[in-house]
């Protein structure tokens, strides 16, 4: 259960899996055309919204850039064939989690898992009512974990948990790798040093320290039915592919305020906080790993969310003084 809990840990450490187990329906072709329109409109707004490779360049020092998914798609194998020569080419590749730092983060839970679990004696059953402990029980135990387990957990962890949906679950367990991984695997083989570009304890450093009640809203806030988690985890998969990943985020507003029994305020104010602690914090704290790293020509491998917005990785660079170009996925 340990080596589970790891691996769950392992995968939300970003944006984006895919699974061939899963078969939900690409929500975007089922949007009304007000929907349409907002979502572009959205889209229209936010800093670099499609593309996953780029390349950006500062002088001497040049950096390729690739927005990743972590589990696996055979789509990623021509992918990977095009990344190759970057890979090689590179003086470093920086990714969000190394091999050695997984390996560590693994070890870590296995000999601390209380990391992960409610302080003292507090359950969530407490801060619900039965009803809705008993949907979430449900969810939790659709995905291998025993409710009674899940009662002591931190909510911050079981609401990013719920975004995988249930036909994802064999592929985590089983170990498929994503694009990060590959890349990964082929600096290893050609000696190109792998580093992280952040502390293998950042999500709990992130997370774990926000306000229970807090943590509580955003659990609420991913319990949708597996059908429309599948759905929403099948329409960020394809706009991955698509490489629309601003696309694909703001879908995941879209499909919780379909889904969700709250009021819009209430889910746009928590996507507010998940984006601004999952992505925006991360990205800027990246920014000074990048640019303490030593070579001209680095490598970048990390969840495709962290690319778009204002407070995305490529319009953090461009700030920084460097030249963002487009390249091909």
């Amino acid at each position: 259960m340990t080596r589970l809990l790891a691996s769950l840990l392992l995968v939300l450490f970003s944006a984006g899996a895919a699974s061939a187990r899963c078969a939900g329906e690409d929500l975007r072709g089922t949007l009304s055309p007000e929907d349409r329109a907002a979502l572009a409109s959205a889209v229209a707004a936010t800093p670099y919204p499609e593309g996953n490779r780029w390349r950006a360049t500062r002088g001497a020092r040049v950096i390729d850039i690739v927005g990743t998914i972590h589990l696996s798609d055979p789509r990623l194998d021509p992918v990977m064939e095009r990344l190759a020569p970057a890979v090689a080419a590179a003086d470093l590749v920086l990714v969000e989690l190394s091999d050695e730092d997984e390996a560590a983060l693994q070890s870590e839970i296995a000999a601390d898992p209380g990391r992960l679990l409610l302080p003292g004696t507090e359950t969530l059953p407490g801060f619900m009512d039965d009803a809705t402990w008993q949907t979430l029980s449900d969810a939790i135990r659709a995905r291998g974990l025993p409710p009674a387990m899940a009662a002591r957990m931190q909510p911050w962890y079981l609401s990013l948990q719920l975004a995988i949906p249930p036909c994802a679950m064999p592929e985590i367990v089983a170990g498929a790798r994503g694009l990060d991984h590959r890349v990964i695997e082929a600096a290893r083989a050609g000696g190109v040093p792998v580093r992280s570009l952040e502390p293998v304890d950042t999500l709990f450093a992130l997370f774990g320290q926000a306000p229970l009640e807090e943590q509580v809203k955003m659990l609420l806030l991913g319990m949708m039915p597996a059908e429309a988690t599948e759905d929403a985890f099948t329409t960020t998969i394809e706009a991955y592919f698509d490489e629309t990943h601003a696309e694909g985020w703001q879908m995941a507003r879209v499909v919780a305020r379909r889904t969700l029994d709250l009021p819009a305020e209430e889910i746009d104010a928590v996507f507010a906080e998940m984006e601004t602690r999952l992505l925006d914090e991360r990205n800027r704290a990246w920014i000074d790993v990048i640019e303490a790293a030593e070579g001209d020509r680095l490598l970048l491998a990390f969840g495709a969310a962290h690319l778009f917005g204002e407070a995305g990785v490529l319009a953090l660079l461009q700030s920084e003084g460097y030249t963002i170009a487009r390249l091909p996925f």
